[in-house]
Order: structure tokens, then C-alpha cells, then sequence
């Protein structure tokens, strides 16, 4: 290679590499302090619990109980919400008999207050133990257990919504069949509780960014 042209290279290259290191490359990572990172867990699970699904499994006597009906006889859809509506016309602890046919059915009202009470009306039967409510559908559900051998027990589902279960026996004998009734209660999820959780998770995600944003 002739020397001027080395040269000329040469000359080239370390004015290159100079004016490579005098450049400057904004490289920035950004570390979010422990700090802040807990603002931001704290609104994610807020905006999971605003959108969560509500998930209850009743038991017999429990605080959702309405009552009971024994034996619940004869079973038709008409006979049931007849049972129902006695019910809910009682007094809290109060108890009647409805007659149907040759079966006297005792019906007893628990104590558990759920405040003024809708009317029943019939809205579909099932069989299975886990039931979907949906959001503010039914206000009641009646399950039979084993025909003549244990009775009815009567909850209120006016305040739950989603994916429930109930119990597979009672009293030792085996879940016959159930029926829910609307309308739909006053305090459903759908309702005021849901705009609540949904204003709680907005606000904690404006908080979050105001923190990730100082």
C-alpha cells in the first residue's frame, strides 16, 4: 500500500475512534425503588378484588339461611314458591304449617334479618351442587334433600352473586334437586358494591402513577 494512502487511513481512523469516544449514548434504566413498587402490587390486587368473581359455599344454618321446610311436600314449582313466600311473610324465629294435600309442612322462619324481602317468583330448577347466580338474578334459593326423609332448606342469595356451592347432603341424605327464585335482592354486586370496588381501584391506580411519576 503506498504510504500516503496508509497514512490517510490511518489518520481516518484515529479521528473515527475520537470522535466515537466524544460521543454520548443516553442509555437510561430506569429501577423502580422498593418503595414505589409496593404502591404498584397495592393497586394491581385493588383492580383484581374490583373485577374479582364473588364465590360463596352455603351451608345449612348458616348466616345466609332464610329457613327450612319439612318434609317440602309435594315438591311442583307451584307448591315451592308457595313455601318460600310463607316463609319470608314470618316473623324473624316464627314458624306456620302449609297443608298441601296430606303432607303438613312445618315451616320455620331463622333469625338471620335480611331487611324487606322481595316475593318470590319461580325462575328455574337444578341438581347440581355448584350454581352460577349471576349478578342481582335470584333472591332466593330452595334445595330439597332426599324427598320425605329430611325437608328444604331455604337461603337467601339476593346479596351473593357468581359461582356458589351448596351442600351434596343434609341431614345424611342425599340433594334431590333445587330451585331459585327472583327477583333479584337490593344489595347485588352488580349494584352499588361494584361501583364502589371500581372507584377504590381507579383511585389506586391514580395514586400509583403519581408515585411512579416523582
Amino acid at each position: 500500500m503506498p504510504d500516503y494512502l496508509f497514512n490517510t487511513a490511518l489518520h481516518l481512523g484515529i479521528n473515527v475512534a475520537a470522535l466515537m469516544c466524544n460521543m454520548k449514548f443516553p442509555m437510561k434504566i430506569n429501577i423502580i425503588p422498593t418503595k414505589k413498587l409496593a404502591v404498584l402490587s397495592a393497586a394491581f390486587c385493588a383492580v383484581m378484588l374490583a373485577f374479582s368473581t364473588n364465590a360463596s359455599a352455603l351451608t345449612i344454618g348458616d348466616s345466609q339461611e332464610l329457613g327450612f321446610v319439612d318434609p317440602g311436600l309435594p315438591a311442583g314449582d307451584a307448591n315451592r314458591t308457595l313455601f318460600v313466600n310463607t316463609m319470608i311473610g314470618l316473623a324473624l324465629g316464627g314458624s306456620t304449617h302449609v297443608i298441601v294435600g296430606p303432607h303438613d309442612n312445618f315451616i320455620t322462619r331463622s333469625n338471620n334479618d335480611f331487611g324487606p324481602l322481595p316475593t318470590a317468583v319461580f325462575a328455574l330448577n337444578g341438581s347440581t351442587t355448584t350454581i352460577d347466580l349471576g349478578t342481582g338474578l335470584y333472591s332466593y334459593l330452595y334445595a330439597k334433600y332426599d324427598g320425605p326423609n329430611f325437608g328444604a332448606e331455604v337461603w337467601y342469595v339476593g346479596n351473593l352473586s357468581g359461582i356458589i356451592t351448596i351442600p351434596a347432603t343434609g341431614g345424611g341424605y342425599g340433594l334431590s334437586g333445587w330451585t331459585l327464585f327472583g327477583p333479584g335482592g337490593v344489595q347485588v354486586p352488580g349494584g352499588g358494591i361494584t361501583v364502589m370496588l371500581l372507584g377504590v381501584a381507579l383511585g389506586a391506580l391514580g395514586i400509583a402513577r403519581r408515585f411512579l411519576m416523582s
